[in-house]
């Protein structure tokens, strides 16, 4: 089991920028890739970022060029957004998937972008 606790979530202007914090505990091991979702009310959720043990990062394309996905390797992997844009809000969900094909999933953390 794989717990997955966000923060860092909240209100910031359009144009702004916010850093969202994932920490990871429980069966560490065997997480092959990391990465947020977000969700909007009544949308589907969608994939904004993932970041392999190796390293790798892949990014959606409505957020390449403006958030930055990082890990430290360990226990906790970062978003850090820029340019946030009025689409942006959104629940942003942080995911492990491991090497038993299992995904875990965050509580959510909600960023709000408004003037």
């Amino acid at each position: 089991q794989v717990e997955l606790v966000e923060s860092g979530g909240d209100l910031v202007r359009p144009g702004g920028s916010l850093t969202l914090a994932c920490k990871r505990s429980g069966h560490v091991f065997g997480v092959n890739v990391m990465g947020w979702y977000r969700q909007g009310p009544g949308d589907q959720r969608d994939l904004v970022a993932t970041i392999s043990k190796d390293g790798i990062t892949t990014y959606s394309d409505s957020v390449k060029d403006r958030f930055t996905i990082s890990s430290d390797g360990a226990t906790l992997m970062y978003l850090q957004m820029t340019e946030l844009k009025p689409e942006d809000p959104s629940v942003y969900y942080c995911t492990a998937d491991n090497e038993w094909d299992q995904t875990f999933w965050g509580q959510g953390t909600q960023v709000t972008v408004s003037s």
